[in-house]
Protein backbone atom coordinates (compact mmCIF):
# COMPACT_ATOMS: atom_id res chain seq x y z
CA UNK A 1 0.00 0.00 0.00
CA UNK A 2 1.26 3.44 -0.87
CA UNK A 3 -0.39 5.09 1.33
CA UNK A 4 -3.89 4.91 4.43
CA UNK A 5 -4.02 8.20 4.75
CA UNK A 6 -7.17 10.75 3.20
CA UNK A 7 -5.02 13.74 2.86
CA UNK A 8 -4.36 14.45 -0.73
CA UNK A 9 -0.41 13.93 -1.79
CA UNK A 10 1.37 17.59 -1.98
CA UNK A 11 1.01 18.04 -6.09
CA UNK A 12 4.75 19.21 -7.21
CA UNK A 13 6.29 19.37 -10.39
CA UNK A 14 7.67 15.46 -11.37
CA UNK A 15 11.29 15.80 -11.49
CA UNK A 16 12.54 14.09 -15.10
CA UNK A 17 14.72 10.70 -14.54
CA UNK A 18 17.66 13.42 -15.81
CA UNK A 19 17.24 15.70 -12.79
CA UNK A 20 17.03 12.57 -10.52
CA UNK A 21 20.12 11.36 -12.31
CA UNK A 22 22.14 14.99 -11.80
CA UNK A 23 22.38 14.40 -7.47
CA UNK A 24 24.27 11.79 -8.02
CA UNK A 25 27.84 11.21 -8.70
CA UNK A 26 27.92 7.67 -9.38
CA UNK A 27 25.64 8.35 -12.91
CA UNK A 28 29.35 9.60 -14.18
CA UNK A 29 30.97 6.23 -14.05
CA UNK A 30 32.03 4.71 -17.07
CA UNK A 31 33.16 0.95 -17.39
CA UNK A 32 34.87 -0.61 -20.56
CA UNK A 33 34.03 2.73 -22.25
CA UNK A 34 30.30 2.70 -21.63
CA UNK A 35 28.15 4.59 -18.98
CA UNK A 36 27.42 2.26 -15.91
CA UNK A 37 23.77 1.59 -15.02
CA UNK A 38 23.36 -0.08 -11.49
CA UNK A 39 20.67 -2.17 -11.85
CA UNK A 40 21.15 -4.25 -8.18
CA UNK A 41 19.47 -1.38 -6.10
CA UNK A 42 17.37 -4.18 -4.48
CA UNK A 43 20.99 -4.74 -3.15
CA UNK A 44 21.87 -1.67 -2.25
CA UNK A 45 21.49 1.90 -4.07
CA UNK A 46 23.37 4.80 -5.26
CA UNK A 47 24.00 7.37 -3.03
CA UNK A 48 23.26 11.17 -3.97
CA UNK A 49 25.04 13.94 -3.08
CA UNK A 50 22.85 15.26 -0.60
CA UNK A 51 23.30 12.39 1.73
CA UNK A 52 26.91 12.27 1.24
CA UNK A 53 27.18 15.93 2.42
CA UNK A 54 25.38 15.30 5.28
CA UNK A 55 27.26 12.72 6.34
CA UNK A 56 30.74 14.54 5.65
CA UNK A 57 30.08 17.87 7.22
CA UNK A 58 28.87 16.19 10.41
CA UNK A 59 32.27 13.71 10.26
CA UNK A 60 34.62 16.78 9.54
CA UNK A 61 32.76 19.11 11.65
CA UNK A 62 30.21 17.73 14.37
CA UNK A 63 31.76 14.47 15.47
CA UNK A 64 31.15 13.27 19.27
CA UNK A 65 29.74 10.89 21.44
CA UNK A 66 26.15 12.09 22.89
CA UNK A 67 24.46 13.45 25.82
CA UNK A 68 27.79 15.60 27.14
CA UNK A 69 27.58 19.52 27.38
CA UNK A 70 30.06 20.40 24.84
CA UNK A 71 28.78 21.93 21.25
CA UNK A 72 30.10 18.98 19.27
CA UNK A 73 27.96 16.78 21.13
CA UNK A 74 24.83 18.56 22.02
CA UNK A 75 25.23 19.38 18.19
CA UNK A 76 25.74 15.21 17.61
CA UNK A 77 22.11 14.76 20.11
CA UNK A 78 20.55 17.43 17.62
CA UNK A 79 21.47 15.96 14.78
CA UNK A 80 20.39 12.76 15.33
CA UNK A 81 17.20 13.45 16.74
CA UNK A 82 16.33 15.19 13.45
CA UNK A 83 16.98 12.10 11.60
CA UNK A 84 14.41 10.37 13.73
CA UNK A 85 11.79 13.01 13.09
CA UNK A 86 12.92 12.29 9.41
CA UNK A 87 12.53 8.58 9.84
CA UNK A 88 9.41 8.80 11.41
CA UNK A 89 7.43 10.97 8.79
CA UNK A 90 8.91 8.22 6.19
CA UNK A 91 7.29 5.55 8.66
CA UNK A 92 4.35 7.50 9.49
CA UNK A 93 5.54 6.49 13.69
CA UNK A 94 6.72 8.61 15.84
CA UNK A 95 10.52 9.70 16.80
CA UNK A 96 10.90 8.17 19.86
CA UNK A 97 9.37 4.54 17.90
CA UNK A 98 12.70 4.96 15.71
CA UNK A 99 15.64 3.25 16.61
CA UNK A 100 18.85 2.30 15.09
CA UNK A 101 21.64 -0.56 14.27
CA UNK A 102 24.54 -2.29 12.37
CA UNK A 103 21.63 -3.55 9.93
CA UNK A 104 18.29 -5.26 9.48
CA UNK A 105 19.78 -8.72 10.31
CA UNK A 106 21.81 -7.21 13.34
CA UNK A 107 18.39 -5.48 14.99
CA UNK A 108 16.09 -8.59 14.23
CA UNK A 109 18.62 -10.63 16.09
CA UNK A 110 19.07 -8.53 19.21
CA UNK A 111 14.97 -7.15 18.83
CA UNK A 112 14.50 -11.66 18.80
CA UNK A 113 16.31 -12.16 21.77
CA UNK A 114 14.82 -9.89 23.78
CA UNK A 115 11.36 -11.47 22.62
CA UNK A 116 12.70 -14.44 23.25
CA UNK A 117 13.34 -14.30 26.99
CA UNK A 118 9.98 -14.84 27.77
CA UNK A 119 9.26 -17.86 25.37
CA UNK A 120 9.51 -21.33 25.49
CA UNK A 121 8.79 -24.68 24.07
CA UNK A 122 4.88 -23.66 23.80
CA UNK A 123 5.08 -20.70 22.18
CA UNK A 124 5.10 -20.55 18.44
CA UNK A 125 6.96 -18.02 15.87
CA UNK A 126 5.46 -18.25 12.49
CA UNK A 127 7.53 -17.35 9.39
CA UNK A 128 7.27 -17.80 6.13
CA UNK A 129 9.23 -19.21 2.86
CA UNK A 130 9.00 -16.10 0.43
CA UNK A 131 11.33 -14.35 3.55
CA UNK A 132 15.17 -13.09 3.16
CA UNK A 133 16.48 -14.91 5.81
CA UNK A 134 17.37 -12.15 7.87
CA UNK A 135 13.63 -12.40 8.94
CA UNK A 136 14.12 -16.04 9.44
CA UNK A 137 18.18 -16.78 11.48
CA UNK A 138 16.68 -15.21 14.04
CA UNK A 139 13.70 -16.33 15.39
CA UNK A 140 15.15 -19.92 14.32
CA UNK A 141 17.99 -19.25 17.21
CA UNK A 142 15.04 -18.91 19.45
CA UNK A 143 13.85 -22.50 18.35
CA UNK A 144 18.05 -23.68 19.62
CA UNK A 145 18.04 -21.49 22.36
CA UNK A 146 14.85 -21.52 23.95
CA UNK A 147 12.69 -24.34 22.64
CA UNK A 148 10.79 -21.89 20.59
CA UNK A 149 8.70 -23.74 17.80
CA UNK A 150 8.97 -22.34 14.70
CA UNK A 151 5.91 -22.63 11.89
CA UNK A 152 7.18 -22.08 8.51
CA UNK A 153 4.08 -20.90 6.27
CA UNK A 154 4.20 -21.94 2.34
CA UNK A 155 5.46 -19.84 -1.20
CA UNK A 156 3.28 -20.23 -4.24
CA UNK A 157 6.08 -21.46 -6.55
CA UNK A 158 4.25 -20.97 -9.32
CA UNK A 159 3.76 -17.15 -9.14
CA UNK A 160 5.92 -16.16 -6.11
CA UNK A 161 3.31 -15.34 -3.84
CA UNK A 162 2.77 -15.98 -0.16
CA UNK A 163 -0.21 -18.62 0.53
CA UNK A 164 -2.39 -16.58 2.84
CA UNK A 165 -4.45 -19.44 3.02
CA UNK A 166 -1.57 -21.43 4.99
CA UNK A 167 -0.74 -18.37 6.56
CA UNK A 168 -4.17 -18.37 8.49
CA UNK A 169 -3.84 -22.28 8.72
CA UNK A 170 -0.70 -21.83 10.84
CA UNK A 171 -1.80 -18.81 12.92
CA UNK A 172 -2.49 -20.72 16.13
CA UNK A 173 -3.35 -19.67 20.06
CA UNK A 174 -0.05 -20.37 20.76
CA UNK A 175 1.48 -18.26 17.99
CA UNK A 176 3.44 -15.96 19.79
CA UNK A 177 4.47 -13.80 16.62
CA UNK A 178 4.26 -13.46 13.36
CA UNK A 179 7.52 -12.76 11.00
CA UNK A 180 6.77 -11.59 7.24
CA UNK A 181 8.37 -9.82 4.41
CA UNK A 182 6.80 -6.83 3.28
CA UNK A 183 8.19 -6.99 -0.15
CA UNK A 184 10.54 -10.69 -1.54
CA UNK A 185 13.81 -9.08 -2.33
CA UNK A 186 14.15 -11.53 -5.14
CA UNK A 187 10.89 -11.60 -6.87
CA UNK A 188 9.37 -8.17 -5.81
CA UNK A 189 6.08 -10.08 -4.54
CA UNK A 190 4.36 -7.51 -2.21
CA UNK A 191 2.49 -9.09 0.43
CA UNK A 192 -0.92 -8.01 2.13
CA UNK A 193 0.65 -7.30 5.58
CA UNK A 194 -2.41 -5.65 6.96
CA UNK A 195 -4.18 -9.28 6.02
CA UNK A 196 -1.60 -10.77 7.86
CA UNK A 197 -1.27 -8.81 10.25
CA UNK A 198 -5.42 -8.90 11.06
CA UNK A 199 -4.85 -12.73 11.38
CA UNK A 200 -2.29 -12.23 13.72
CA UNK A 201 -4.35 -10.26 15.52
CA UNK A 202 -7.11 -12.21 15.82
CA UNK A 203 -4.75 -15.22 17.94
CA UNK A 204 -3.02 -12.14 19.78
CA UNK A 205 0.17 -12.76 18.20
CA UNK A 206 2.66 -9.58 17.40
CA UNK A 207 4.01 -8.54 13.73
CA UNK A 208 7.20 -7.83 12.76
CA UNK A 209 7.41 -6.86 9.65
CA UNK A 210 10.58 -6.66 6.97
CA UNK A 211 10.19 -3.73 5.17
CA UNK A 212 14.13 -3.53 3.45
CA UNK A 213 12.58 -4.55 -0.18
CA UNK A 214 9.64 -2.81 0.21
CA UNK A 215 10.59 0.94 1.56
CA UNK A 216 12.43 1.80 -1.63
CA UNK A 217 9.41 1.82 -3.64
CA UNK A 218 6.40 1.32 -1.24
CA UNK A 219 6.01 4.24 1.63
CA UNK A 220 5.97 3.34 4.71
CA UNK A 221 2.84 3.94 7.12
CA UNK A 222 3.50 1.42 10.06
CA UNK A 223 -0.45 2.05 11.59
CA UNK A 224 -1.76 1.26 8.10
CA UNK A 225 0.18 -2.18 8.22
CA UNK A 226 -1.02 -3.17 11.72
CA UNK A 227 2.19 -4.30 12.11
CA UNK A 228 3.99 -3.93 15.94
CA UNK A 229 7.60 -3.46 14.69
CA UNK A 230 8.79 -2.86 11.12
CA UNK A 231 12.80 -3.03 10.38
CA UNK A 232 14.59 -1.18 7.15
CA UNK A 233 17.86 -0.65 5.95
CA UNK A 234 18.47 3.14 4.87
CA UNK A 235 21.33 2.16 2.12
CA UNK A 236 18.32 -0.05 0.21
CA UNK A 237 16.27 3.67 -0.20
CA UNK A 238 19.78 5.92 -1.31
CA UNK A 239 21.27 6.45 2.23
CA UNK A 240 24.44 4.54 3.65
CA UNK A 241 24.86 1.24 5.32
CA UNK A 242 22.72 1.36 8.81
CA UNK A 243 19.55 -0.15 10.05
CA UNK A 244 16.34 0.96 11.06
CA UNK A 245 13.60 -0.47 13.70
CA UNK A 246 10.11 1.38 14.07
CA UNK A 247 8.18 -0.05 17.11
CA UNK A 248 5.45 0.79 19.05
CA UNK A 249 6.60 2.46 22.37
CA UNK A 250 5.14 0.61 24.76
CA UNK A 251 6.41 -2.48 23.40
CA UNK A 252 9.61 -0.79 23.08
CA UNK A 253 9.84 -0.12 26.94
CA UNK A 254 8.48 -3.68 27.54
CA UNK A 255 11.55 -5.11 25.77
CA UNK A 256 13.85 -7.29 28.26
CA UNK A 257 16.47 -5.83 25.78
CA UNK A 258 20.05 -6.80 26.33
CA UNK A 259 21.71 -3.77 27.74
CA UNK A 260 24.73 -1.86 30.02
CA UNK A 261 22.62 -1.03 32.96
CA UNK A 262 23.91 2.66 32.68
CA UNK A 263 22.91 2.85 29.81
CA UNK A 264 19.48 4.94 28.56
CA UNK A 265 16.65 2.67 29.51
CA UNK A 266 13.76 5.21 27.41
CA UNK A 267 12.63 4.19 24.51
CA UNK A 268 14.05 4.06 22.01
CA UNK A 269 17.87 4.50 22.83
CA UNK A 270 17.10 1.77 25.68
CA UNK A 271 17.50 -0.76 22.42
CA UNK A 272 20.69 1.19 20.77
CA UNK A 273 23.59 -1.13 22.34
CA UNK A 274 27.23 0.90 22.73
CA UNK A 275 27.88 3.97 20.82
CA UNK A 276 26.01 4.03 16.78
CA UNK A 277 27.15 4.51 13.76
CA UNK A 278 26.51 8.26 14.00
CA UNK A 279 27.51 9.49 10.87
CA UNK A 280 25.08 6.71 9.50
CA UNK A 281 22.12 7.84 11.05
CA UNK A 282 22.64 11.30 10.07
CA UNK A 283 22.67 9.70 6.49
CA UNK A 284 19.61 7.60 6.77
CA UNK A 285 17.48 10.82 7.88
CA UNK A 286 19.09 12.79 4.83
CA UNK A 287 18.19 9.86 2.48
CA UNK A 288 14.62 10.39 4.08
CA UNK A 289 14.97 14.18 3.08
CA UNK A 290 16.11 13.80 -0.22
CA UNK A 291 13.18 11.44 -1.17
CA UNK A 292 10.67 13.98 0.55
CA UNK A 293 12.22 16.80 -2.01
CA UNK A 294 12.48 14.38 -4.91
CA UNK A 295 8.70 15.23 -6.25
CA UNK A 296 10.16 19.07 -6.10
CA UNK A 297 13.37 18.86 -7.50
CA UNK A 298 12.53 21.42 -9.92
CA UNK A 299 10.20 23.25 -8.16
CA UNK A 300 12.02 25.22 -5.93
CA UNK A 301 9.62 24.62 -3.14
CA UNK A 302 11.14 22.30 -0.49
CA UNK A 303 9.03 21.01 2.00
CA UNK A 304 9.74 21.62 5.40
CA UNK A 305 11.89 19.57 6.94
CA UNK A 306 11.36 19.78 10.91
CA UNK A 307 7.44 19.97 9.91
CA UNK A 308 6.31 16.07 9.70
CA UNK A 309 2.90 16.65 8.08
CA UNK A 310 4.29 18.61 5.60
CA UNK A 311 7.28 16.11 5.15
CA UNK A 312 4.89 12.51 4.83
CA UNK A 313 2.70 14.94 1.92
CA UNK A 314 6.25 15.84 0.34
CA UNK A 315 6.90 11.50 0.56
CA UNK A 316 3.50 10.71 -0.48
CA UNK A 317 4.08 12.40 -3.79
CA UNK A 318 7.81 11.31 -4.16
CA UNK A 319 6.56 7.65 -3.74
CA UNK A 320 3.27 8.35 -6.43
CA UNK A 321 6.17 9.59 -9.03
CA UNK A 322 8.58 6.53 -8.21
CA UNK A 323 5.75 4.02 -8.45
CA UNK A 324 4.40 5.20 -11.87
CA UNK A 325 8.04 5.66 -13.02
CA UNK A 326 9.02 1.90 -11.74
CA UNK A 327 5.65 0.17 -12.83
CA UNK A 328 6.87 1.89 -17.02
CA UNK A 329 10.58 0.63 -16.62
CA UNK A 330 9.08 -2.95 -15.07
CA UNK A 331 6.83 -3.58 -17.98
CA UNK A 332 9.35 -2.92 -20.49
CA UNK A 333 11.49 -5.09 -18.72
CA UNK A 334 9.32 -7.85 -18.13
CA UNK A 335 7.49 -7.69 -21.43
CA UNK A 336 11.37 -7.36 -23.40
CA UNK A 337 12.68 -10.34 -21.33
CA UNK A 338 9.75 -12.76 -22.06
CA UNK A 339 10.50 -12.31 -25.71
CA UNK A 340 13.83 -13.80 -25.39
CA UNK A 341 13.13 -17.60 -25.68
CA UNK A 342 15.44 -18.70 -23.61
CA UNK A 343 14.71 -16.53 -20.65
CA UNK A 344 12.61 -17.69 -18.07
CA UNK A 345 11.50 -15.25 -15.56
CA UNK A 346 10.03 -15.51 -12.21
CA UNK A 347 7.41 -14.02 -10.18
CA UNK A 348 4.29 -11.83 -10.88
CA UNK A 349 3.97 -10.74 -14.02
CA UNK A 350 3.49 -6.60 -14.88
CA UNK A 351 0.10 -4.88 -14.00
CA UNK A 352 0.50 -7.39 -10.97
CA UNK A 353 0.96 -5.16 -7.19
CA UNK A 354 4.77 -5.65 -7.11
CA UNK A 355 7.71 -3.94 -7.08
CA UNK A 356 9.80 -3.41 -10.53
CA UNK A 357 12.45 -5.82 -9.83
CA UNK A 358 13.07 -8.90 -11.85
CA UNK A 359 14.67 -12.23 -11.41
CA UNK A 360 15.59 -14.82 -14.14
CA UNK A 361 17.82 -17.53 -15.82
CA UNK A 362 19.00 -17.95 -19.18
CA UNK A 363 18.59 -21.34 -20.24
CA UNK A 364 22.72 -22.58 -20.81
CA UNK A 365 24.30 -20.09 -19.42
CA UNK A 366 25.09 -19.77 -15.65
CA UNK A 367 24.19 -16.72 -13.31
CA UNK A 368 27.85 -16.00 -12.98
CA UNK A 369 28.58 -15.72 -16.29
CA UNK A 370 25.44 -13.64 -17.24
CA UNK A 371 26.28 -11.06 -14.71
CA UNK A 372 30.05 -10.98 -15.87
CA UNK A 373 28.15 -10.64 -19.39
CA UNK A 374 26.30 -7.70 -18.74
CA UNK A 375 28.77 -6.01 -16.29
CA UNK A 376 31.34 -5.84 -19.21
CA UNK A 377 28.97 -3.98 -21.01
CA UNK A 378 28.20 -1.71 -17.91
CA UNK A 379 25.74 -3.29 -16.48
CA UNK A 380 25.74 -3.72 -12.88
CA UNK A 381 23.34 -6.69 -11.80
CA UNK A 382 23.38 -9.04 -9.17
CA UNK A 383 22.74 -12.93 -8.82
CA UNK A 384 23.13 -15.86 -6.97
CA UNK A 385 20.23 -16.31 -3.59
CA UNK A 386 20.57 -12.77 -2.54
CA UNK A 387 20.15 -14.27 0.95
CA UNK A 388 16.71 -15.86 0.11
CA UNK A 389 17.63 -19.39 0.23
CA UNK A 390 14.53 -21.09 0.37
CA UNK A 391 13.01 -19.12 -2.99
CA UNK A 392 15.84 -20.07 -5.15
CA UNK A 393 15.25 -23.72 -3.75
CA UNK A 394 11.77 -23.57 -4.04
CA UNK A 395 12.16 -22.35 -7.93
CA UNK A 396 14.49 -24.97 -8.64
CA UNK A 397 17.38 -22.47 -8.71
CA UNK A 398 19.76 -24.02 -6.21
CA UNK A 399 22.71 -23.44 -6.26
CA UNK A 400 23.53 -21.82 -9.14
CA UNK A 401 20.65 -18.94 -8.27
CA UNK A 402 19.46 -16.41 -10.78
CA UNK A 403 19.92 -13.01 -11.79
CA UNK A 404 18.52 -10.03 -10.59
CA UNK A 405 17.59 -6.88 -12.14
CA UNK A 406 15.93 -3.85 -9.98
CA UNK A 407 14.55 -0.76 -10.82
CA UNK A 408 15.69 2.59 -8.90
CA UNK A 409 14.81 6.21 -9.11
CA UNK A 410 17.89 6.53 -11.62
CA UNK A 411 17.19 3.76 -13.43
CA UNK A 412 16.33 4.38 -17.40
CA UNK A 413 14.31 3.20 -20.32
CA UNK A 414 17.71 3.20 -22.36
CA UNK A 415 19.66 1.09 -19.44
CA UNK A 416 16.46 -1.39 -19.64
CA UNK A 417 16.97 -1.48 -23.58
CA UNK A 418 20.35 -2.11 -22.84
CA UNK A 419 19.83 -5.18 -20.62
CA UNK A 420 17.49 -6.74 -23.19
CA UNK A 421 20.08 -6.49 -25.91
CA UNK A 422 22.17 -8.06 -23.70
CA UNK A 423 20.63 -10.89 -22.51
CA UNK A 424 19.37 -11.51 -25.59
CA UNK A 425 22.81 -11.89 -27.23
CA UNK A 426 23.20 -14.62 -24.45
CA UNK A 427 20.77 -16.71 -25.97
CA UNK A 428 22.86 -17.24 -29.18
Amino acid sequence: MRTTSARPALQLPTASVDDIRDQFPAMARRHNGVPVAYLDGPGGTQVPSYVANRVSDYLLNHNANTHWKYPTSTETDAMITRARRSLAAFVNGAPDEVAFGLNMTTITFHLARALGRSWGPTDEVLITELDHHGNVAPWRALEKERGVKIVVAKMRAEDGTLDLEDVERKIGPNTRLVAVGAASNALGTIVDIPHVAAMARAQHALVFVDAVHYAPHELVDVRGLGADFVAMSAYKFYGPHVGVLWGKRILLEMLDVPKLAPAPDDAPERLETGTQNHEGIIGAGAAVEWLAMLAGLTSGKPPKLDDKASMRAALEASFVMLHTEGTRLFAQLWNGLGAIKSVTRFGLPAGARRTPTISFRVAGVSCDDVAVALADKGLFVSHGDFYATTIIERLGGWPDGVVRVGCSAYTTAEEITRVLEAVDSLSG
